[in-house]
C-alpha cells in the first residue's frame, strides 16, 4: 500500500512538473529570442566587462554593468543610427529617380539584362509597355497599395515588436552582466546533476562554437561588406550604402559575397565603365573574398574541429528555422550533436572498429 502511494505521489509530482514547464514556456516564449541575443552579446563582450569590473571594484557590479551596457549601446547604436540615416537618404534618392523615370516614360534596364536569352525579349516588351503608358503603371501601383494597406500595418507592427524586443535585450543584458557568473554556475550545476560530469565538455563545445561562429560569420561578414562598400564608393556606384548592406546580407551566407560584388561589377560593365567594373571585380576576388575563403574556414573549423560543411548547414538551416538568431543557434546545436556523437564513438571504439575520419573523430593530437 505504501509503495502504491509513493508511486502515485511521484506520478502526480511529475505531472505537476510537466504542467509547470508547459505553462512557464507559454509565459516566457515571447522573451526567448531577446534572451538568446543577450546571451550571445554577453558572452562575446565578457572579457571587456571583467576588465571594467576590476577597474570599478568587485563590490560595484551595478555600476560596472551600467558602464558596459552604455558602451554596447554607443558602439552598436550610433553606427546603426548613422547607417539608417544614410539608407533613408539613398532610398529617397532612389525613389525620386525611379518616379522621374516612370513619369517621363524613360524607364530602362541595363543592356545585358535585355540581351539575355528567353528572358531578355520578354523584359524588353514589358519595358516598352511601361514607357508607352507610364500613367497606367502608376495607377496600377496606387490601386494595389490601397488594396494591401494591411501590409503597411504589418510592417509597422513588426518594427514596433522589434523595438520592444530590443528593449528587453538591453534589459536582460544588464542583469546578465551583473549576475552572469552566478547564473552560469547555477546552470552548470543543474546540467551536471542531470547529465553528469560530461556536461562540461558540452559547455566548452558551445563556448568554442559560439565564439567561432560570431567571429567567423558575423565579423567576417562586416569586414567583407565594408571592404566591398569601399570599392563601390571609389567606383562611383549609385547608392553605395544600400549596396553595402546588401553585400553584408550576402556575406552571411557561405560563399555568397561574390554574387554581390559580381552583380555590381556587371552593372558597371553594362554602363560602359569597364575600368571601374574590372577594379571592383579584382578587388572583390583579391581582397573581399579572402575573408570568406580563408579566414572563415580557419576560424570556424579550426577552433571547433567541426567540418565546415556542418557549419554551413547550421548557418543556413538555423536562419531558415529560427530567423537571424539561428545564424548562431544552428551551428551550436550541430556542434553539440557532433560532440555527443564523437563521445559515443570514442566509448565504443574498441568494439565498433569504425575508420577514423574527420567527421567521426578529432585528430589523435587533439584527443
Amino acid at each position: 500500500m505504501q509503495n502504491t502511494f509513493s508511486s502515485l505521489q511521484r506520478i502526480l509530482l511529475l505531472g505537476l512538473l510537466v504542467i509547470l514547464v508547459i505553462l512557464g514556456y507559454d509565459i516566457l516564449k515571447y522573451f526567448i529570442v531577446p534572451v538568446l541575443w543577450a546571451s550571445i552579446i554577453t558572452y562575446m563582450t565578457w572579457p571587456l566587462y571583467k576588465y571594467i569590473l576590476r577597474c570599478c571594484g568587485e563590490h560595484r557590479p551595478n555600476l560596472s554593468a551600467s558602464i558596459m551596457l552604455t558602451l554596447v549601446i554607443l558602439v552598436v547604436g550610433l553606427p546603426l543610427i548613422i547607417t539608417i540615416f544614410m539608407l533613408q537618404q539613398e532610398g529617397r534618392h532612389l525613389y525620386l529617380n525611379l518616379e522621374q523615370q516612370l513619369s517621363s516614360g524613360d524607364l530602362n534596364l541595363p543592356a545585358f539584362i535585355l540581351q539575355l536569352p528567353v528572358i531578355g525579349p520578354e523584359v524588353a516588351r514589358i519595358m516598352e509597355q511601361i514607357n508607352a503608358e507610364p500613367g497606367s503603371l502608376s495607377q496600377t501601383i496606387a490601386t494595389w497599395l490601397q488594396g494591401h494597406l494591411s501590409y503597411g500595418k504589418a510592417v509597422v507592427n513588426e518594427i514596433s515588436r522589434n523595438l520592444i524586443k530590443l528593449f528587453f535585450v538591453l534589459l536582460t543584458l544588464f542583469f546578465f552582466y551583473r549576475d552572469g557568473k552566478t547564473i552560469l554556475q547555477q546552470v552548470s550545476q543543474a546540467l551536471e546533476n542531470i547529465i553528469g560530469p560530461r556536461v562540461h565538455h558540452y559547455l566548452d563545445t558551445i563556448s568554442e562554437t559560439t565564439r567561432a561562429v560570431v567571429y567567423g560569420v558575423g565579423l567576417t561578414a562586416i569586414a567583407q561588406a565594408l571592404l566591398a562598400g569601399l570599392s563601390y564608393f571609389v567606383a562611383g556606384v549609385p547608392n553605395p550604402t544600400v549596396l553595402t548592406l546588401v553585400t553584408f546580407l550576402f556575406a552571411l551566407i557561405p560563399f555568397g559575397t561574390p554574387f554581390a560584388y559580381g552583380a555590381v561589377s556587371l552593372w558597371l560593365f553594362s554602363q560602359g565603365q569597364t575600368i571601374e567594373s574590372i577594379g571592383v571585380m579584382l578587388w572583390g576576388i583579391g581582397i573581399v573574398s579572402t575573408a570568406d575563403n580563408v579566414i572563415r574556414p580557419i576560424v570556424i573549423s579550426g577552433a571547433t574541429r567541426i567540418p565546415f560543411i556542418l557549419i554551413m548547414f547550421g548557418v543556413l538551416g538555423g536562419i531558415a528555422s529560427f530567423g537571424f538568431v539561428g545564424l548562431f543557434i544552428g551551428p551550436v546545436i550541430l556542434a553539440i550533436l557532433l560532440a555527443i556523437w564523437r563521445e559515443w564513438l570514442h566509448e565504443k571504439r574498441e568494439s565498433m572498429q569504425v575508420p577514423k575520419t574527420t567527421l567521426l573523430y578529432d585528430d589523435e593530437n587533439d584527443a
